[in-house]
């Protein structure tokens, strides 16, 4: 369904919500005009219960596709996105086989995509030891940057860099002013940390210490340093690295971060052992580094928020019948993050237009899409509708991601996504034809 006009009584306009009519045209927004004014055919009418947002830009998923699609596909994905308000993805290079290392892998990934898609997808390429002469041609092809890991990824056709292959790396992409995002966690202190099987959540969390991403983040900082090289950090969930990150901040370097829902959301004296829905790494620890998270967002030290959508297959998410050290690490949350997280805010007393800068602004600008994640004339007609009126029950079966497994099962919130726009076209998840969504590139590329 193509739509000509929005209207809603609270229509997010430069940080501010207020009753608007928004135009389309040519899946684009035209002008946003005061809401007495009546526009020429197709209106969408939102309940006054109801918010209109940009829709979420998440530029953290692992859509696993191909060779791993029985964990998540671009079909599933994507599905799931539209039905949590996100409407732009970046696909992350790892645990797809193969992984978007090189040209040929970029091909195989954009073939895989293609007619699959909901909501628009663009892709991050990997550095990997020895493909630094694979980074400019996957620039070039308009990858929107670069991951590497610090540790262990998981999966063995995605090996993490050593230091001096992490400094070669930051040096040939800050040669194209590049961005490198970081899994900031050290392979030294991990495996230097006792790591005992054992199906205690506490357990799981001491043997992968705050420590682990301080000297990773530290490493991030000083390659940065000595290179110039744009750098981000992927999903930080360790507070105690926030005093390194400022000084950074401080000195001028070209740094930024993330955070995860599931860090903002849950703490560890909350979840039970042996329940490996809750397992990610970096892990999620206590609630006074929770409440830390959340204010180093209002103070613009952390400076957007990603689903980090990680899912497996139920068995490699129950391998080791609850040991914590053989299960598969990530929370699959991509449909359920933006309606968790708003009334998360709410309850901290945290305004809605600040939860949707982080999780659509911040991380459209973070990636160059300057024309996402805003409702402004000229940005492509990319909306969410969020209504404080439908009631939000979880229920893992019934989301839309491929494995019914999720750390939200059986929670409730007080508001939830009810519609999605992607320029202009209402998403309807149960068309037959996944095509409203088009594979994106850097737009410099």
């Amino acid at each position: 369904m193509r739509l000509d006009a929005v209207q809603a009584q609270r229509v997010l306009v430069d940080g501010t919500f207020r009753p608007a009519t928004v135009t389309v045209h040519r899946g684009r927004v035209a002008s946003i005009d005061p809401i007495d004014r009546t526009p020429d055919g197709l209106v969408l009418h939102v309940p006054d219960s109801a918010y209109l947002v940009p829709g979420v830009v998440d530029t953290h998923v692992h859509i696993n596709e191909p060779g791993r699609t029985d964990w998540e596909g671009f079909h599933s994905a994507t599905e799931a996105a539209a039905l949590g308000g996100a409407t732009t993805l970046v696909d992350m290079p790892l645990n797809s086989i193969p992984p978007t290392t090189t040209i040929d892998g970029l091909k195989v990934k954009q073939e895989a995509a293609r007619d699959q898609l909901m909501v628009d997808v663009g892709f991050w390429g990997g550095a990997v030891p020895g493909n630094v002469p694979d980074l400019e041609p996957l620039w070039e092809a308009g990858v929107f940057g670069f991951k590497c890991f610090l540790s262990p990824s998981g999966v063995d056709e995605f090996p993490p860099l050593d230091r001096s292959q992490f400094l070669a790396a930051l040096r040939e992409i800050a040669r194209f002013d590049g961005l490198m995002i970081v899994h900031a966690e050290d392979g030294d202190v991990l495996d230097s940390t006792p790591a005992p099987g054992s199906r205690s959540y506490r357990d799981f969390v001491l043997s992968r210490p705050d420590e682990s991403e301080i000297a990773a983040i530290q490493q991030v900082i000083d390659g940065a340093r000595e290179t110039g090289a744009r750098v981000h950090v992927l999903h930080l969930s360790s507070a105690k690295a926030l005093d390194i990150i400022a000084d950074a901040r401080a000195e001028g370097l070209r740094l930024t971060v993330e955070t995860c829902p599931h860090y903002l959301t849950f703490s560890a004296e909350t979840i039970p052992d042996a329940a490996p829905q809750f397992k990610c790494c970096p892990p999620i620890r206590d609630t006074g580094n929770r409440e830390a998270l959340w204010q180093a967002l209002r103070d613009g030290l952390i400076d957007c928020i990603v689903s980090d959508h990680s899912p497996s297959t139920v068995a490699e998410k129950v391998k080791g019948d609850g040991d914590l050290q053989q299960a598969w690490g990530g929370v699959s949350g991509l449909q359920v993050g933006f309606s968790a997280l708003a009334q998360e805010a709410r309850r901290r007393a945290i305004p809605l237009a600040d939860l949707s800068r982080w999780m659509s602004t911040a991380t459209a600008d973070l990636v160059g899409l300057t024309q996402k994640g805003r409702i402004a004339v000229g940005a492509d007609a990319d909306f969410a509708v969020y209504d404080t009126n439908a009631e939000f029950r979880i229920e893992a079966t019934r989301l839309a991601h491929k494995n019914p497994i999720s750390a939200y099962d059986g929670l409730r919130y007080g508001g939830r996504v009810t519609t999605s726009v992607i320029r202009g076209d209402v998403i309807d998840v149960e068309a037959t034809n996944h095509r409203f969504g088009r594979q994106l590139r850097r737009p410099e590329a």
